[in-house]
């Protein structure tokens, strides 16, 4: 596991945890702007863990297809960063 991964995964287990303790606000009534922080806590860290994975990515796979000169193998890293790059900028 990168060094990346690993961060990202500890940001997941605290998503989790914060998302566990979102739902019991919510099914207590919660008053909603401390819902609403919460809420805004955990994505957050979900973006965070998203951004230490695509660093992850461009330093490890990204690169060895560039060091390869495959350029079919180039096309398709590139094709792959912009489409999770659109989605997150969504």
């Amino acid at each position: 596991m990168t060094p990346q991964k690993a961060k990202a995964l500890i940001g997941f287990k605290k998503t989790k945890g914060l998302m566990e303790n979102i739902i019991k606000m919510v099914e207590t009534d919660e008053y909603c702007i401390n819902v609403m922080q919460q809420n805004l806590a955990a994505i957050g860290l979900l973006r965070s863990a998203h951004e230490m994975l695509m660093e992850g990515h461009l330093n490890s796979c990204f690169k060895s297809a560039f060091e390869t000169k495959n350029v079919k193998k180039q096309k398709q890293m590139t094709d792959e960063i912009l489409k999770v790059t659109k989605l997150f900028n969504k």
